[in-house]
């Protein structure tokens, strides 16, 4: 056998080894992602610490509030507020709040938790183990998806620990710290106009 071949034998089977890791584990992957949804989409809600950074944006740490489709992040510059309807954003530096509706794409980069609703349709799924946590991988069935790619690091609680977020070829990274499953009250998510008087809203609705 020449080496050439030896290569290509060694690259064939290397290719299949690792394609199977995320190829015939769908059914699995959905069992993850189900228990994960059913964990941090509990009808109290809960609350967790995040870091988030990507290309063109500066690295920042925060405080993220959730239940349901509802959510508040808050991080040293900026507070946002979103009640399944309405987004208020409050940014420190210029004292203003800019109020809008979201579109479905707006939502799912402001909110690492939407993939719980996400997943179910629409994506294929796969998953490998990563030390004691696994990775779950979801890719578009559609082309032109506004999220192409996403992946899922969830541990043994079934607490995700990780998302990252492809859109227009830049990858978005999500990490989680101190998930509780606790109940949030619904005011958390309304824009609490009382605590900023003097606050410019701008309505971009």
């Amino acid at each position: 056998m020449t080496v050439k071949i030896k290569r290509l034998v060694i690259f064939t089977l290397f290719t299949f080894l690792f394609g199977t890791v995320w190829a015939d584990n769908a059914a699995d992957a959905r069992k993850i992602l189900d228990r994960t949804a059913a964990t941090v989409g509990r009808k109290g809600g809960a609350t967790a610490s995040f870091t988030i950074s990507g290309a063109n944006m500066p690295k920042q740490s925060g405080v993220l509030h959730i239940k349901g489709r509802k959510f508040c992040a808050s991080t040293p510059s900026a507070t946002m507020w979103f009640d399944g309807k309405t987004q208020w954003t409050y940014v420190k530096s210029t004292n203003e709040v800019n109020i809008a509706a979201p579109s479905t794409q707006s939502q799912q980069m402001m909110n690492p938790y939407t993939f719980i609703y996400m997943y179910k349709s629409g994506f294929n799924l796969s998953v490998k183990k990563q030390g004691s946590t696994n990775v779950v991988r979801m890719v578009a069935q559609k082309k032109g998806a506004s999220i192409p790619e996403m992946y899922v690091t969830v541990n043994s609680k079934y607490y995700p620990t990780q998302v990252r977020i492809k859109q227009k070829n830049k990858w978005t990274t999500i990490d989680i710290r101190n998930f509780q499953a606790k109940d949030q009250a619904d005011r958390y998510f309304v824009f609490p106009s009382k605590d900023y008087p003097t606050a410019e809203i701008v309505d971009l609705r």
